[in-house]
């Protein structure tokens, strides 16, 4: 709020919030901007009054500022290295003002001077993701950050995809929204989404979002920031992140401020239909300081692009994505924290986005509609309580996934012998597979903060993983069931980690994670001498022990520069797998990865590299069985090797270039074969599939001020992903990536009001993201999926 020039004391500050009469700690997150924005901002966060008289200092560019202070001390690492300084001129009540350094007295030599310290990189950044909150500059490992505040409702929107357009080392396949799989940095098991676990652990705030299920492509409104840890995170993630973890953290509720905003657009798809999206957030205190509500609803149509031919149907590739999340804190006093939190969304696709090149770079000839479906809930309660460096955190979560999908492909000759191929005058039949995956998981973990990113932590953790797949083919008008299968997976672990500082900048991690699985499994929809007539093993409970440790070390070369080296493992248990008719086991897989890098932060410039060797054994692949479908087996031993380099550079005020590049190499050491009943040969894996070989980013950031109250925003991108195969063997071992994405984005407004326009695949370029679109017409017919032509949103957002 602005308020006028008055002789009284502090009436004259420039933006100010109600002082209270006690400063308290509290969570600050604010971003690197100018000064106005920054303490409106902490002003709201900490419920103190913050402001200034002269008008110049608006636009001093300030630091970011993230953990728990107060605001003094938020103010003060703020500042830092700027000429102005805060002074406390009443209680909870502070004014900035320029600060000039007291000369040198003319008596005192200048080479008798005691040196200055060498500024400590800007901002505090926490990776809150290590479960520690350890400060960035002392984190050993790869880890790339996106600050919530810098994504738009259009890059929101887009969910996983913004993520990968942002981060380099992310990767994904392009099935369909909620029907893909994320690798990181080079480690990818396969095209497909089987019963296997993806390589990435995908987490929203303290919860897991997936097990064995695909990406649910959650948008992200009102998010708070994205971590991605690269590499094995398998002492504090435990199985399922052999690539890394990718973290979102949702804003939690305002316990002081009653505020909400709205967004809303409307999109314009060249060679398609257009499309709409909009949502509104309400921040509620029910008990001032005590309780508070934060719920967000939203909702989108995106038009189609792709034309059937066959059909003589237009654009028919239409998606409505809506949904909502709703939180609620409880501050009972005495450093206890507690949050409800519910996450829903649903995502109806009327048919798939894939393309025949034989057609058009945009059209493809079906018989039929593929249409495909993916709803997805999370409630999770979590409580902490601190007692000064210690906290202790308590979590309990459930989510729940239901996710459809139609194919088109020639009806079999004989569904219980998959071996007989279809005839060439085979009527079209429609394939359905519909998954069902509840997950429930429960921690409680205590943790100790030091400095330097010392300290420690130890966790307790159990997880239930219920997964049913049942199959279909209908020929109008009959409708026959294929074999399904049941996986459930139980987990009991404990892990911990600590990190000591025997020298002075140099810090040694250790780690460890000892976890206990049972697997169990059943056939659906066919009889279990049927089903498991060929490994009739597969039907016995069978249990895992895995222990993975863990080390790292960091060396603060300097205050800005940061030396790491990690040794890390990550694993996946087995389970079992539908192949054509009948079920058959997999074992469990593991990897471990060597790391080494730098990473080198100040106020104009951040760069990061490095460099990382990982084995792989008992390479868990999801392939492609008799009848299409995904199944999983075991394909071999591999190595991933990768280089990775990240930079942002910050000119001057207000711009902001970034920078990266990875470079993968993949290689099957070990073959196992893996009998493919897509072409009936026996064949020998050679290249793990979906490893880009390169993939790189340019970006681009300004901000400028347009006149006295308005603001401009502008970035833009510029993203390559290098070629990759689908699969393995010949049929599926087809190339695709390749290509260029960009987009630009263009706001005027105020903070709390503008106007944006949005533009994406600014070269209206077509390319190959994924070369599968049906896995039952892979033999014949050669498909693609297209980038989405050029299209431009035009938005508004308001808050109040």
């Amino acid at each position: 709020m602005v308020r006028p020039a008055s002789p009284l004391a502090l009436l004259s500050l420039t933006i100010a919030s109600p002082a209270l009469a006690q400063e308290r700690a509290a969570e600050v997150d604010i971003g690197a901007s100018r000064l106005d924005v920054a303490i409106k901002q902490l002003s709201r966060q900490t419920g103190t009054s913050i402001g200034f008289r002269e008008s110049r200092l608006a636009t001093t560019q300030v630091r970011a500022v993230r953990g728990r202070f107060t605001a003094s001390q938020a103010l003060e690492r703020m500042l830092l290295g700027a000429a102005i300084r805060a002074r406390r001129v009443a209680p909870a009540t502070y004014l900035v003002e320029p600060f000039v350094k007291p000369p040198v007295a003319a008596r005192r030599p200048p080479a008798r001077q005691r040196p200055l310290a060498v500024e400590p990189p800007h901002g505090e950044i926490l990776v809150t993701a290590t479960k520690r909150d350890i400060p960035l500059g002392s984190y050993p490992g790869g880890v790339q950050i996106v600050d919530g505040s810098e994504l738009s409702a259009a890059e929101s929107l887009r969910g996983t995809e913004a993520i990968e357009a942002r981060i380099a080392s992310v990767a994904s396949t392009h099935l369909g929204p909620g029907r893909n799989k994320l690798f990181i940095r080079g480690i990818a098991d396969s095209s497909f989404v089987g019963p296997t676990q993806s390589t990435v652990g995908q987490y929203w705030g303290n919860s897991r979002i997936t097990y064995s299920a695909p990406d649910p492509n959650l948008r992200l409104y009102d998010v708070k920031s994205v971590e991605v840890l690269e590499g094995p995170q398998g002492t504090l993630y435990g199985a399922g992140s052999l690539g890394g973890v990718v973290r979102v953290v949702p804003r939690s509720p305002d316990l002081q401020a009653f505020e909400g905003s709205a967004w809303g657009g409307v999109l314009a798809v060249q060679h398609g239909k257009p499309g709409m999206d909009g949502g509104a957030i309400l921040n509620l205190p029910l008990k001032q300081d005590v309780i508070g509500l934060r719920a967000l609803a939203f909702g989108s149509v995106e038009g189609g692009y792709i034309d059937d031919v066959a059909r003589h149907l237009d654009d028919i590739n239409r998606v409505r994505t809506f949904g909502g999340r709703a939180a609620l804190r409880v501050d009972p006093g005495d450093d206890w924290t507690v949050d409800l939190n519910a996450v829903a969304q649903r995502i109806d696709g009327d048919d798939s986005q894939y393309a025949e090149r034989s057609v058009g770079g945009l059209d493809r000839a079906s018989s039929i509609a593929q249409p495909f479906r993916n709803d997805y809930w999370l409630v999770d309660l979590v409580a902490r309580k601190r007692w000064g460096s210690l906290e202790l955190t308590s979590s309990l979560g459930y989510a729940g996934q239901y996710v459809f999908e139609r194919f088109e492909g020639p009806e079999l000759a004989d569904p219980a012998s998959p071996e007989v191929q279809p005839t060439k005058s085979a009527a079209p039949a429609a394939y359905s597979q519909a998954n069902r995956i509840a997950m429930t998981t429960g921690e409680v973990r205590l943790t100790r903060r030091g400095p330097n990113g010392t300290g420690w932590l130890l966790a307790a953790s159990l997880l239930h993983n219920r997964a049913r797949t049942n199959r279909r083919m209908e020929v109008a008008p009959f409708g026959t069931p294929l074999t399904g299968v049941l996986n459930q997976v139980e987990e009991a672990t404990l892990y911990g980690e600590g990190t000591i500082e025997p020298l002075d900048r140099f810090t040694l991690t250790f780690g460890g994670r000892l976890t206990h699985a049972s697997l169990s499994g059943s056939s659906e929809d066919v009889a279990e001498i049927v089903a498991f007539r060929i490994d009739p093993g597969a039907r016995a409970s069978r249990s895992e022990t895995r222990f993975l440790p863990s080390l790292a070390a960091a060396y603060r070369a300097a205050d800005r520069l940061t030396l790491f080296a990690r040794y890390q493992q990550g694993f996946r248990p087995g389970g079992i797998a539908v192949r054509r008719e009948y079920i058959q086991r997999f074992a469990g897989d593991r990897v471990t990865t060597l790391e080494a890098g730098a990473r080198y932060r100040s106020p104009s410039l951040d760069f990061a590299a490095s460099v990382s060797a990982t084995q792989w054994t008992d390479i868990q692949a999801d392939l492609i069985d008799g009848f299409g479908f995904p199944t999983t087996a075991n394909a071999g031993d591999g190595r991933v090797l990768s280089i990775g380099m990240v930079s942002r550079w910050r000119p001057i005020a207000g711009l902001e270039l970034d920078a990266a590049l990875y470079l993968n190499d993949s290689k099957v050491t070990e073959r196992f074969t893996v009998a493919l009943p897509a072409d009936l040969l026996t064949t020998a894996i050679d290249r793990l599939p979906n490893v880009a070989d390169a993939s790189g980013r340019l970006g681009a950031a300004y901000t400028a001020p347009l006149g006295t109250d308005l603001e401009l925003t502008a970035s833009g991108f510029a993203r390559y992903v290098g070629k990759s195969t689908l699969g393995i063997g010949p049929i599926l071992g087809r190339l695709q990536g390749d290509y260029l994405d960009t987009g630009f984005e263009l706001r005027i407004g105020r903070e709390r009001r503008g106007v944006s326009l949005a533009v994406t695949n600014l070269l209206d370029a077509r390319g190959n993201r994924f070369a599968l679109g049906s896995p039952f017409l892979i033999r014949d017919r050669d498909q693609t999926t297209p980038l989405r032509p050029r299209a431009v949103r035009l938005g508004f957002d308001l808050g109040f």
